[in-house]
C-alpha cells in the first residue's frame, strides 16, 4: 500500500493512503466471498479449505435425528410460501440497495475518469468499492435465504466500517487542517450511511434459523431455547439470554425455567452423528466433529489478539501528541482522533472475542458429550473386566520397578486399560472434564505465541535494539520454567495417585461402613483414612510450592524484561519520555500473559493427552459380539431364523482379560503384568454382575470352564447344582457371553434379541442374579425395568413371588423407594425383587442365580409351589442355581451337576433316576434322602398365599422418598458459611493477607506514578509530584460547559515549579540509573507481595482443608446408620470428592483472584478521580450499570451453577449403578434404554453449564462494553484537560486496568460463590445426626466383661420398644427376654418381623423408645458404643471385604499371628482338602435330546490342567470381594469372626449362599469354636439352628413363641411347627429335635 502512495501507510493526512485504507479490505472480501459461495471444480485446495468451514450438525439435521429417535416426523414445517414471502422482500430490499450502492460508485467513478480522463488513486478506490457489492447484488438473487447470510453481513459490516473511516478523515481534516467537505459530498456520505445502516438493519434482524416444526416454534422462548432461532443482532449481543437472566435477577432459577439445548448440541443428535464418523484416532475425530467451531475460534482469537494491541498504539499516539506543545492543534485533533479509533477497535475486538468465546463454549459442550456418551456407550458393549485384584509388590521389587520406569521416562502408577467401575468412572468424570477443559482454552495454543510476536515486534520498534536485550532474559528463564512444568507433571500425577487411595480406602470405608460399626473400627478406619489424606495434603504442599514458584517466575521474568529493556534503552543514550515508557509498561503487563500461560498450557496439554490416551485405549477395548448386545446391532432382519435354542455346544471359556501384548501397547501406563496369586474365587466372580477378571502369569492356575456341552430343555426346568465354587455362577455367565471361549469349534445359543415370539407370546432372556442388581428406583420400577405395565400379570407376579405381605409393610406399597443399591429391602426383599423383575418379563429363557438362599424355608417353598411350579412360568426355558436341592428336584426336569470348572452330570430326573445317579446327587447335596421324600408328600395351602393381596398403589398420593433430593442453598453464600472457613484457616491469615494485597496495590500504583515522574524528568517542568488540582470541580463547572464537548477544559492546571523544589530529585538525564534502581525496586517489591499473598493464601488453604476434612470424616463416620440408609453413598462421596478436591485446589486460587481484581478495580477507579475529578460523573453513571448487569449476573450464574453441580450426580450415579448391573442391563437386551436415560441427563448438566457460559459471555460483551467508554472518557479528559502527560498515562492505563478488573471482580465472585458452595455443603455434613459416644470415660465397663462365666441372665431383655423415626411406628413392641451365657439361641420370623431389627439393637444400632437391654448386668445405654460394640462379634448376611490380602480382611489390625489365621481359614474350609472333592464313578447320563452331541461322559480324570487356584493370606481381594464368591466371602466374615472369640456372637444368615454339605461343616465348627460364647444366630435355613438350645420365634415386633425346638416342634398350633413342615424337612426336623433331647436327657 506504501507503495501506491507517496506518503507512508500511517500517515493520516494523505488522502491516497486513507483511500486505500477503504477500498482495498473491501475489494480483497469482496473477491473472499464470491469464491466461497461459487461452486468451483473438484479439486484439493477448495476442499481443504472449505472442510473446516462445514458445520458438524445444522439444525435442521440435529431436529430430524433427535426426531426420528423419537419415532416422530417433522411434517409441520412451515410452508413454502411463508418461507418464499419472507425471502422475496429481503431479497427485493438486498439486492436494490446493493445494485443502487455499485452503481452509484461506479458512475461516480467513471465521471472522474471521463471528464479528468486520468486514473487516480480515488478512482481505483471507486472502482475496488463498487466491486465490493457485488456480491451482495449477486448472492440474494441467485442464493436467497431466509435465515441471515453471514457472509453478506460481515461484508456491510465492513462497509460500515469504510464509511466510518471516511467521516472521521473528514471530520480530522476540518478540524485540524481547517479543510471542509462540500454540501454534495456531505449528502453523499448521508446516503451512503443510511443505504449501509439498512442494509445492516434487514440482515441483523433476520433469524439464524427457522424452526422446522410448529411445535418448534410454539415453544421458543418457553421450553425450547431462542438461541438458534433468534435474530442475528440478538445472538452477536447475546441478548437472546436476556429474558432468562431477568427472570433469574426476579427469583432463584428452578431447572425448569432453563432451556432446552440447542438441538446442535443435544446428545442423542451428537452422538449418533459422531459414531457414524470413521478416523484413525479419537483426537482426529474430535477435532473433525468439531472443525467448525475450532476453525472459527482460532481466526477470531487471531482478530482479536490482533484488535488487543491498539490500545497500547494508540496509547502511545495520544501520550505523544500531549507531549508537544498545548498549542498545535492539529495534534491535539489527532489525539481525538486516536482515541475514537482505539474506542472503535476496542469494540471490534469486543465483539470478536465474544463471538469466538461463543464457538469455543459450543465446541468445549459438543466434545464434552462426545466424550461422555461414547465412554458410557464403549462400557454397554466393552468386554466386561471388573473385579481386579491387583497384586502388591514387595518395596524392593516396587522399587526396582520404579527406578526402571524413570530411566525409561515412563509414567509411574499409571493404570491399564483394564479399568475397574471406579476407573471408568473416573475416564467419564476427570479424564473426560480434563480434555473438555483443554478444548476451551485450545485458542490460546495459536492466541499466545502470536501475542508473545506481537508484542516482541511492537517492542522492537518502539525501544529498538534494547527490546531484543530485554526479550533475551525470557531465554534465561526458560530452563527453570521448563524445569517447574516437568515437576509439576511429575508432582501431579504423585498426588493424583495418593488422592485415588485416598478416596479408594473412603470409599471401601463407607461400602462396608455398617461393618466397621459392627466391630468398633471406627476410630482405627478413620486414623487410615487421616494418615492418606496427611499423604495427599503433603503432596498437595509440593504442588502448592511448585506453583508458588511458577508464579515467581512469571511474575520476575517480565519484570527483568523491562528493566533490562529500560536499563539498555537508557545506557544507549536514549531517553525515556512518558509516551514510550507506558507504552512499554503495557506491552509488558501484556506480555506476561500469553508468556505465563506458554508453559501452563504446554503442562496442561500433556496432562490432557495422558487423559485422552486413557479413554482412546477404553474406547479400544475388546467388545463383545452381537449376539450379546443389542447395542452392536443396528438393524435387525426379523426375516431371519434364530435358533431358539440355550445352551452350550462342546466349548470351554475362562475369565475376560488383558492380554499382556495389549497392555504392553498401553500409552503412559504401567502394565499390570504382575497381578494377584488366583484364588479359588475365580470360579465364582462377583455374582451381582460383574466379571472377575486379572493379568496372570503363566505359572499361576487358571481357572476355565472346560468342555460344555448342554443344551437345556424348551419350556422345562433345570436345576444347576454343585459345591461351592464349582462353577455355577460361572455357567450362567458363559451362557450370557460374559466369558471368553478359547478358541475351537464351541458354540453359543443365546436366544435373547426379541425376533420372533413363540406362540405363547414369549422371546429373548431374563436373569435375576444372586446378588440382585437394584437400580434407585420404586419396587415397581425396579420390577418392570421398563417393559410396559400390565396390571393383572403384574399383581400375579408380585403373588407368586411372595411380595403381597412385604408390600403390606411398607406404607407406600410398591411405589416404595429402594434406595441405593436397594438399600432399604432385607436381602430376601431384594432376591425377590430382583427374582419377579426376571419373571415379570415376557422372556422365554429365564436364568436364576440361587434366589432360594435369600429367602427363609417357608418363603422357599412357596416359591417353589406358586412360581417354579406355577403359571407364570409355564413354557418358558427356566435354568434355576440352588442349594436347595431336596426342595426343588422333584419339579425338574433337567438337571446339571458341575464340578471344578466341569459338567460333572446332566440328564432328565427320570434318566438319573433309572441309572441310580438321582441317589448320588440327593446323598451329596442333602442330608437326607428323607427330605426329598418329605418334599414329594403333598402339603397343606402355604400360610404366604392366604395373606391379603394388597391393592396396587394409585397414583392418588406421591409416595414418601426414602432418599430425598438433594438440597441446594438459595441466594448468596451466608456469612456463616465465609465464617466458617475463616475459622478453619485462621483469622491471622486473613489480617496478614489484606495488608499485603494493599501494599501490593499501592506498589503497582506506584510504579505507574513513578514511570510518570521519570518521563516528565527529563522536561523543565516541576516533577509530576507536584501536580496538583489547584482549583475545584465547582469553580470550573461553568469553564467546563462553556468549551465544546471534546476540549472539556483544564480541570487540573499545570504548575510551572522551579526546578529547586522538585524535592531534591536527580535529573533523568544525568542520572538515568537512579530511575532505573528505583523502577526495579518498586516492581521486584510489588513481585515480593504479590508472591507472599499467595503463599499465605495457600498456607491458610492447606490449614482449611485438613481441618474440615477431619471434621467431615469425625461427622459422617459417627453419623447414625438411619442417616446412611437414607442418604446414597454417590453423594457422600461427592462431599469427600469434588468438594473437598475444590477446597483443596480450587478456593485458595479464587481467593487470591477476588482479592487482586476487587483491589485493583477500587485502585483504578480512584486513581482516575483523583487525576481527572470530572471522571465522577461518568463513573457514576457507569458504575450503576455496572451494578445493576453485574447483579443480575451473580443471582442468575449463582443458581445455574449450584444446579449444575448438582446435575452432574445423577450421570455418575446411574453410570456406576450401570457398570454395577451391566451383565443383567445385557440380559435384558436394556442397553438402549440405559443410553437413551443417559441421552436425558446428560443434555440436563450440558443445558445448565452452557447456559451459565452464555450468561458469562453476556456479561463480558456488556462489561467490555462500559469499558470501553471508561476508557475512551478516561482519554478524552486527558487530552482536554492540561494535566500533563505523566498523569495522562497514569489515568488512561487505569482505565484499561479498571475495564479488565471490573469483568475479572465479577467473574471471580461467581466463581469464589460457586467454590464456596462446597464449603457450604460440607458444612451441612458437620451437623449430621450423629450416634452416642464412642467412649464414656466415667462409666467404662470392666475388663472381663461382658463374662463367659455362668450367667442365667448375660442379655436380658425387658419390655423392649424400638421405632427408626419419631414419626414412625414401633417396629418392636414390647419385647422380653433372657438369654444365658454359653447358650444357643434361635431367632425366627419371617421378613419384617422384626429380627435384625433385635439383632441390632443389642449393639445400640438404635435406642430404645422405652424399656432398657442389659449386658452382663450394665444397661448399654449407659457406655460407650466401642466399649460396646467391641465385646460382641456380629456376622451379617451381606458380607462385606475390602480391597487387600486376605490377611488384611480378617485381621486388619495384626493383633494375630499367621498361624491363627490360617487356622480359622481352615476351620471355615476355605483351606480343606474338600476344594478338590471326589468325584462320582464314571456314568453315562442322559443326554437331552435337543443337543448335537450322542453323549457326554459324566467324569474324566483330573489332570494338572484341571486343578483349581488355592488361596492363601497374601491371596489378593478385589473391592467388595467381587472375584469371590458369595459363599466363600461368607465364609471370610466368619473366619473373621472366629479370630475375635468375644463373649456374645450375633450371626445373621451368615451361612445363606453356601452349599448344605459346606454349611454343616461350618455349623460343627461353630459348635466347637463358639461354645464358650453365648451364641444368638438369624436363620432361614431351620436346620441350621434346629439343636439350639432354645428358639425366639417373632411375629410382627412382638415375641410369638420362646422355648425349646423340641417342645415348639410338637406343639400343634406352633408357629415354628408349621414353618418346619412347610419346609418340606420336617421328618429330618423332627428326628433331629429328638436327638437332641435324647442326648440332653442322658
Amino acid at each position: 500500500m506504501w507503495r501506491l502512495c507517496s506518503e507512508p501507510f500511517v500517515s493520516w493526512s494523505d488522502d491516497c493512503t486513507r483511500s486505500y485504507f477503504e477500498s482495498i479490505p473491501l475489494f480483497l472480501v469482496g473477491i473472499l466471498i464470491l469464491c466461497l459461495s461459487l461452486s468451483l471444480p473438484s479439486s484439493g485446495l477448495p476442499r481443504t479449505f472449505k472442510w473446516p468451514l462445514r458445520p458438524f450438525l445444522t439444525v435442521e439435521e440435529a431436529e430430524a435425528l433427535i426426531a426420528a429417535s423419537n419415532g416422530q416426523n417433522s411434517a409441520e414445517a412451515p410452508s413454502d410460501a411463508f418461507k418464499a414471502n419472507r425471502t422475496v422482500w429481503r431479497t427485493t430490499c438486498l439486492s436494490g440497495l446493493a445494485l443502487g450502492e455499485m452503481l452509484t460508485w461506479l458512475a461516480i467513478a467513471s465521471y472522474r475518469v471521463v471528464t479528468t480522463r486520468t486514473l487516480n488513486y480515488w478512482m481505483v478506490s471507486a472502482f475496488m468499492i463498487a466491486f465490493s457489492w457485488l456480491p451482495a447484488v449477486v448472492l440474494p438473487l441467485f442464493r436467497p435465504k431466509v435465515t441471515a447470510p453471514i457472509d453478506l453481513f460481515a461484508l456491510f459490516t465492513l462497509e460500515f466500517a469504510a464509511a466510518a473511516f471516511h467521516v472521521g478523515t473528514l471530520w480530522y481534516d476540518h478540524q485540524s487542517l481547517g479543510i471542509s467537505p462540500s454540501q454534495w459530498a456531505l449528502l453523499g456520505v448521508c446516503l451512503n450511511f443510511t443505504v449501509i445502516v439498512t442494509l445492516l438493519a434487514i440482515v441483523l434482524y433476520m433469524p439464524a434459523n427457522v424452526p422446522t416444526s410448529q411445535f418448534i416454534a410454539e415453544n421458543i422462548g418457553k421450553s425450547i431455547s431462542p438461541e438458534d432461532y433468534s435474530p442475528l443482532w440478538a445472538m452477536i449481543t447475546f441478548e437472546w439470554i436476556l429474558p432468562l437472566i431477568k427472570k433469574g435477577n426476579k427469583q432463584p432459577l428452578k431447572r425448569d425455567d432453563v432451556w432446552e439445548l440447542s438441538p446442535t448440541l443435544q446428545s442423542r443428535a451428537v452422538h449418533t452423528k459422531f459414531a457414524s464418523m470413521k478416523r484413525k484416532s479419537l483426537f482426529r475425530k474430535l477435532i473433525s466433529a468439531n472443525a467448525l467451531d475450532f476453525s472459527m475460534n482460532f481466526i477470531l482469537t487471531l482478530v482479536s489478539s490482533t484488535l488487543s494491541y491498539a490500545n497500547p498504539f494508540f496509547l502511545n499516539r495520544i501520550l505523544k501528541a500531549i507531549e508537544t506543545p498545548s498549542n498545535d492543534e492539529e495534534w491535539r485533533t489527532r489525539a481525538y482522533f486516536y482515541a475514537l479509533i482505539m474506542f472503535v477497535c476496542e469494540v471490534c475486538r469486543i465483539e470478536t472475542e465474544a463471538v469466538h468465546l461463543w464457538y469455543g463454549r459450543r465446541a468445549t459442550t459438543r466434545v464434552r458429550t462426545q466424550l461422555i456418551t461414547a465412554i458410557y456407550a464403549k462400557s454397554l458393549v466393552r468386554k466386561d473386566y471388573s473385579g481386579v485384584a491387583e497384586k502388591k509388590e514387595d518395596a524392593a521389587k516396587q522399587a526396582s520397578n520404579e527406578t526402571k520406569a524413570k530411566k525409561n521416562k515412563k509414567d509411574v502408577g499409571t493404570s491399564s486399560s483394564g479399568a475397574d467401575i471406579g476407573k471408568i468412572v473416573t475416564l467419564m468424570s476427570a479424564d473426560a472434564t480434563r480434555v473438555t477443559g483443554m478444548s476451551a482454552n485450545s485458542h490460546l495454543i495459536c492466541a499466545a505465541p502470536f501475542e508473545a510476536i506481537l508484542a516482541s515486534v511492537f517492542l522492537y520498534q518502539l525501544l529498538g535494539i534494547s527490546a531484543l536485550a530485554g526479550l533475551a532474559c525470557l531465554f534465561v528463564g526458560t530452563p527453570l520454567n521448563n524445569y517447574l512444568s516437568r515437576r509439576r507433571i511429575r508432582i501431579h500425577k504423585s498426588f493424583m495417585a495418593v488422592k485415588d487411595k485416598r478416596t479408594n480406602v473412603l470409599n471401601e470405608l463407607l461400602a462396608g461402613l455398617k461393618l466397621v460399626k459392627f466391630y468398633a473400627w471406627e476410630n482405627r478406619w478413620m486414623d487410615r483414612i487421616l494418615d492418606a489424606r496427611n499423604l495427599e495434603l503433603k503432596w498437595l504442599a509440593k504442588t502448592r510450592t511448585n506453583q508458588i514458584f511458577l508464579n515467581a517466575v512469571w511474575n520476575i521474568v517480565p519484570i527483568m524484561v523491562s528493566i533490562v529493556s529500560f536499563f539498555t534503552y537508557i545506557m544507549l543514550g536514549n531517553e525515556l519520555p512518558v509516551s514510550v515508557a507506558f507504552t512499554a509498561i503495557s506491552l509488558f503487563n501484556m506480555i506476561r500473559g500469553p508468556l505465563g500461560f506458554i508453559p501452563r498450557w504446554v503442562v496442561d496439554a500433556l496432562q490432557a493427552k495422558v487423559c485422552l490416551d486413557r479413554i482412546s485405549t477404553f474406547l479400544e477395548e475388546d467388545e463383545v459380539s452381537e449376539q450379546i448386545s443389542d447395542m452392536k446391532r443396528d438393524v435387525i432382519d426379523p426375516t431371519l431364523a434364530e435358533d431358539t435354542r440355550l445352551g452350550i455346544l462342546q466349548a470351554s471359556f475362562r475369565w475376560n482379560e488383558i492380554e499382556n501384548a495389549n497392555v504392553a501397547k498401553m500409552p503412559s501406563s504401567k502394565s499390570k503384568a504382575t497381578s494377584s496369586t488366583a484364588s479359588i474365587a475365580e470360579s465364582e466372580p462377583n455374582v451381582s454382575d460383574s466379571v472377575s477378571v486379572t493379568s496372570r502369569s503363566d505359572q499361576e492356575i487358571k481357572f476355565e470352564l472346560k468342555d460344555i456341552n448342554v443344551v437345556f430343555p424348551d419350556g422345562k426346568l433345570t436345576v444347576v447344582i454343585g459345591p461351592t465354587a464349582s462353577g455355577k455362577t460361572a455357567l450362567f455367565m458363559a451362557l450370557l457371553g460374559e466369558m471368553t471361549m478359547l478358541p475351537g469349534d464351541g458354540r453359543l445359543l443365546l436366544p435373547k434379541h426379541h425376533l420372533h415370539p413363540d406362540e405363547h407370546g414369549f422371546s429373548g432372556l431374563s436373569y435375576a442374579a444372586q446378588a440382585p442388581f437394584l437400580q434407585h428406583q420404586s419396587i415397581r420400577d425396579n420390577i418392570l425395568f421398563g417393559n410396559p405395565y400390565e396390571e393383572e400379570r403384574y399383581a400375579a407376579v408380585l403373588d407368586a413371588c411372595a411380595l403381597n405381605p412385604d408390600l403390606e409393610i411398607f406404607e407406600d406399597r410398591d411405589l416404595t423407594e429402594v434406595g441405593s443399591r436397594g438399600i432399604s429391602l432385607s436381602g430376601g426383599q431384594k432376591a425377590r425383587v430382583s427374582l419377579a423383575r426376571a419373571v415379570y418379563a415376557r422372556s422365554k429363557c429365564v436364568l436364576l442365580d440361587d434366589p432360594l438362599s435369600a429367602v427363609d424355608s417357608h418363603t422357599a417353598l412357596f416359591l417353589y409351589d406358586k412360581l417354579l411350579k406355577g403359571p407364570l412360568l409355564t413354557n418358558r426355558t427356566v435354568v434355576l442355581i440352588t442349594h436347595n436341592v431336596e426342595l426343588v428336584l422333584p419339579g425338574a426336569y433337567y438337571v446339571v451337576r458341575m464340578l471344578d470348572g466341569r459338567i460333572d452330570l446332566q440328564g432328565t430326573l427320570e434318566d438319573l433316576r433309572a441309572n441310580e445317579s438321582l441317589e448320588v446327587i440327593i446323598a451329596k447335596e442333602s442330608t437326607a434322602e428323607s427330605s426329598l421324600i418329605a418334599a414329594q408328600k403333598p402339603e397343606p395351602d402355604v400360610a404366604i398365599g392366604d395373606a391379603p393381596k394388597p391393592k396396587l398403589s394409585e397414583n392418588t398420593k406421591r409416595p414418601r422418598q426414602l432418599v430425598k433430593d438433594e438440597d441446594r442453598s438459595m441466594g448468596s453464600v451466608k456469612w456463616n458459611i465465609y465464617k466458617t472457613y475463616m475459622k478453619a484457616t485462621s483469622y491471622i491469615t486473613w489480617i496478614t493477607l489484606i495488608i499485603g494485597v494493599i501494599l501490593s496495590q499501592l506498589l503497582t500504583v506506584s510504579q505507574k506514578v513513578w514511570m510518570g515522574v521519570w518521563g516528565e524528568a527529563y522536561n523543565n517542568t516541576a516533577s509530576l509530584l507536584h501536580y496538583l488540582p489547584s482549583v475545584s470541580l465547582a469553580e470550573h463547572a461553568g469553564d467546563t460547559l462553556s468549551q465544546t464537548p471534546l476540549y472539556l477544559g483544564s480541570i487540573v492546571q499545570e504548575a510551572r515549579i522551579p526546578n529547586d523544589m522538585t524535592l531534591g530529585l536527580p535529573s533523568a538525564t544525568e542520572h538515568p540509573l537512579f530511575y532505573v534502581g528505583i523502577f526495579a525496586a518498586i516492581s521486584f517489591g510489588s513481585a515480593l507481595l504479590s508472591t507472599t499473598s499467595i503463599v499465605i493464601q495457600y498456607t491458610g488453604g492447606l490449614r482449611a482443608s485438613r481441618v474440615l476434612f477431619k471434621q467431615l470424616l469425625v461427622s459422617v463416620v459417627r453419623a447414625t446408620m438411619r442417616w446412611h440408609d437414607s442418604t446414597p453413598t454417590g453423594r457422600i462421596l461427592n462431599r469427600f470428592t469434588s468438594d473437598i478436591a475444590t477446597l483443596d485446589t480450587s478456593l485458595s486460587p479464587s481467593l487470591q483472584n477476588v482479592n487482586m481484581s476487587l483491589s485493583g478495580f477500587f485502585v483504578s477507579v480512584l486513581t482516575i478521580i483523583y487525576i481527572s475529578p470530572l471522571f465522577m460523573i461518568p463513573a457514576i453513571v457507569l458504575g450503576f450499570m455496572y451494578y445493576k448487569i453485574g447483579i443480575a449476573y451473580l443471582n442468575t450464574s449463582r443458581e445455574l451453577r449450584r444446579m449444575e453441580s448438582i446435575s452432574k450426580s445423577p450421570i455418575f450415579a446411574n453410570f456406576s449403578e450401570l457398570l454395577a448391573g451391566l451383565v443383567t442391563v445385557r440380559a435384558f437386551s436394556a442397553e438402549r434404554r440405559f443410553f437413551n436415560q443417559l441421552h436425558g441427563r446428560v443434555d440436563v448438566a450440558s443445558k445448565l453449564w452452557y447456559t451459565f457460559w452464555m450468561c458469562n459471555r453476556w456479561l463480558l460483551l456488556h462489561y467490555d462494553f462500559l469499558g470501553t467508554f471508561v476508557v475512551l472518557f478516561a482519554s478524552l479528559l486527558s487530552i482536554s484537560g492540561n494535566i500533563g502527560a505523566g498523569f495522562s498515562g497514569i489515568a488512561i492505563t487505569s482505565a484499561m486496568t479498571f475495564t479488565v478488573s471490573v469483568y475479572r471482580t465479577c467473574r471471580a465472585w461467581t466463581q469464589l460463590e460457586l467454590d464456596f458452595n462446597a464449603v457450604e455443603r460440607i458444612v451441612e455434613y458437620l451437623k449430621l445426626p450423629e450416634e452416642p459416644p464412642l467412649v464414656i470415660e466415667s462409666n467404662r465397663p470392666p475388663a472381663y466383661w461382658p463374662s463367659s462365666l455362668e450367667n442365667d441372665a448375660l442379655i436380658e431383655v425387658e419390655d423392649l420398644v424400638v421405632r427408626y423415626g419419631a414419626e414412625l411406628p414401633p417396629v418392636l413392641h414390647g419385647i422380653s427376654f433372657k438369654l444365658k451365657a454359653r447358650e444357643r439361641v434361635g431367632l425366627l420370623g419371617r421378613t419384617g418381623s422384626g429380627k435384625s431389627t433385635l439383632a441390632m439393637s443389642l449393639l445400640r444400632f438404635t435406642d430404645p423408645v422405652s424399656g432398657m437391654i442389659k449386658v452382663d448386668g450394665i444397661d448399654i445405654t449407659t457406655i460407650g458404643l466401642h466399649d460396646l460394640r467391641s465385646r460382641i462379634t456380629f456376622v451379617a448376611q451381606d458380607a462385606v471385604l475390602f480391597s487387600g490380602t486376605i490377611r488384611e480382611n480378617i485381621d486388619p489390625f495384626q493383633e494375630h499371628t499367621d498361624a491363627e489365621c490360617l487356622d480359622v481359614l481352615a476351620r471355615v474350609h476355605l483351606l480343606s482338602d474338600s476344594q478338590q472333592p471326589s468325584r462320582m464313578a464314571s456314568q453315562t447320563p442322559s443326554v437331552y435330546e435337543g443337543m448335537e452331541t450322542t453323549s457326554i461322559a459324566a467324569t474324566s480324570t483330573i489332570g494338572p490342567e484341571d486343578k483349581q487356584p488355592f488361596i492363601t493370606l497374601d491371596t489378593q481381594i478385589a473391592p467388595g470381594g467381587s472375584n469371590f464368591s458369595q459363599g466363600q466371602r461368607q465364609l471370610l466374615t466368619m473366619a473373621r469372626a472366629l479370630l475375635r472369640q468375644t463373649s456374645i456372637i450375633i450371626l445373621d444368615e451368615a451361612t445363606s449362599s453356601i452349599d448344605y454339605e459346606t454349611d454343616a461343616k461350618i455349623q460343627k465348627t461353630i459348635r466347637e469354636e463358639f461354645k464358650n460364647s453365648l451364641l444368638l444366630t438369624v436363620a432361614h435355613r431351620l436346620r441350621t439352628i434346629i439343636d439350639y438350645d432354645r428358639l425366639i420365634v417373632l411375629d410382627n415386633g412382638r415375641i410369638a413363641e420362646f422355648d425349646t425346638p423340641f417342645n415348639l416342634i410338637h406343639k400343634d398350633d406352633s408357629i415354628f411347627r408349621d414353618m418346619c413342615i412347610h419346609s418340606g424337612n420336617f421328618e429330618e426336623l423332627e428326628k433331629a429335635t429328638n436327638e437332641k433331647e435324647q442326648g440332653l436327657r442322658i
